[in-house]
């Protein structure tokens, strides 16, 4: 088909996927939908859309994804469009017989409704969990919960005195923690893991059978924002040093992704990443769902906004939530703070989140073809 570059990033669902769509078949990728349930904020269909550029039982395969926390797929969609656009990345992947899996959208409904959460109002990075198991304890969201969804919105000075005495008397990073590192207490509260899998938590098993598990190798490059300097990607490969596989697959991230120490690979887990550390995030489901496939995983996450503003943002969506008839002006303010904490619409953010992407995905490809799976 004759085709016109389309932007890379646009300020609707509807409007990035129906761009994303279009980019990939332009370059005769494979397209396969998975449908949700739930209707998006303009009445439109949502779906997780795959698009393969490559063969479909290659042994090497690259899968980039977006979106996992909804409204931060305004970013992952326009790095995974601008791909779709760069001629010279998708004949390297060519030449290397690198197949190239996009995954746009793993939570469509946050993506379309600029919510973090899905629609059951579940973190997805939190509900990769054995759910015939306990859960984990309350490790502090309980005793700040209330504070941090008052009455009216917005708060009132005694709130916001006390949440502000609060951080100053715990620090930020425990703030961070016990809020952000996944929570199974509060259904309606924020970072709630949930008590069973989620609709795009099955999506993610079903797109790893059926796009990734045939591989003799994976890199998996899942993008997010919210975290850590305005335009700045960190790298962040958080596993289990002390297993053998998972200590393999991060050095095999250290090679490809750190550029020599260019481009410096954290963890949340020696305190290295700006991220706290998080209880049911989708890493380890590779292991399971590809459990013959070496897998090399990245979460590449942007920086947008100080971390209290991000917080508020939070709190100001699930407070729209937690109040359905609050007036329609307050409400689509609070979502709009949202898109605001979670993607700078400037000229130089997109410059920068757009090329760390490539590189991200550039690395990936020459890590791939030196791979001996």
């Amino acid at each position: 088909m004759a085709c016109t570059a389309v932007p890379d990033f646009a300020l609707s669902y509807a409007q990035a996927r129906s761009d994303f769509l279009y980019a990939a078949k332009c370059v005769g990728a494979q397209l396969s939908e998975d449908i949700h349930p739930e209707r998006g904020i303009e009445g439109e269909v949502l779906a997780l859309d795959i698009a393969v550029l490559g063969s479909p039982t290659a042994p090497l395969r690259l899968l980039v994804s977006s979106a996992c926390h909804g409204v931060e797929g305004y970013c992952g969609s326009g790095i995974q469009i601008a791909a779709l656009n760069n001629e010279a990345l998708l004949a390297r992947a060519h030449r290397a017989n690198v197949t190239l899996v996009f995954a746009h959208a793993l939570n469509p409904y946050g993506f379309s409704h600029m919510r973090r959460f899905t629609h059951e109002n579940v973190d997805l990075n939190r509900n990769f969990l054995d759910f015939t198991q306990p859960l984990p304890p309350d490790t502090g969201y309980g005793a700040v919960h209330d504070l941090l969804f008052p009455k009216d919105w917005p708060p009132d000075t005694a709130n916001q005195q006390a949440l502000g005495s609060l951080i100053a008397s715990k620090g930020m990073p425990y703030m961070q923690k016990v809020v952000s590192g996944g929570q199974y207490t509060h259904p309606n509260g924020l970072f709630y893991g949930g008590k069973a899998p989620t609709w795009s938590h099955l999506a993610v098993r079903r797109m790893l059978r059926t796009h990734c598990a045939s591989a003799n190798a994976l890199a998996w490059i899942d993008l997010h924002t919210g975290l850590g300097p305005a335009g700045h990607g960190e790298r962040i490969a958080s596993v289990n040093v002390s297993d053998a596989q998972q200590r393999a697959s991060h050095a095999r991230a250290t090679r490809w992704w750190s550029g020599n120490g260019a481009t410096p690979l954290t963890s949340a887990l020696d305190g290295s990443s700006s991220s706290a550390v998080l209880s049911g995030t989708m890493g380890e489901v590779t292991q399971q769902e590809c459990p013959n496939t070496e897998t090399t995983k990245l979460t590449l996450e942007y920086g947008t906004v100080p971390p209290l503003q991000v917080l508020h943002a939070l709190r100001s969506e699930q407070w729209n939530q937690l109040n359905p008839h609050a007036p329609e002006l307050l409400k689509g303010a609070n979502r709009q703070a949202m898109m605001d904490a979670f993607f700078i619409n400037t000229p130089q953010w997109r410059e920068q989140v757009i090329g760390q992407g490539l590189q991200t995905i550039e690395q990936a490809i020459d890590g791939l073809s030196t791979s001996t799976a």
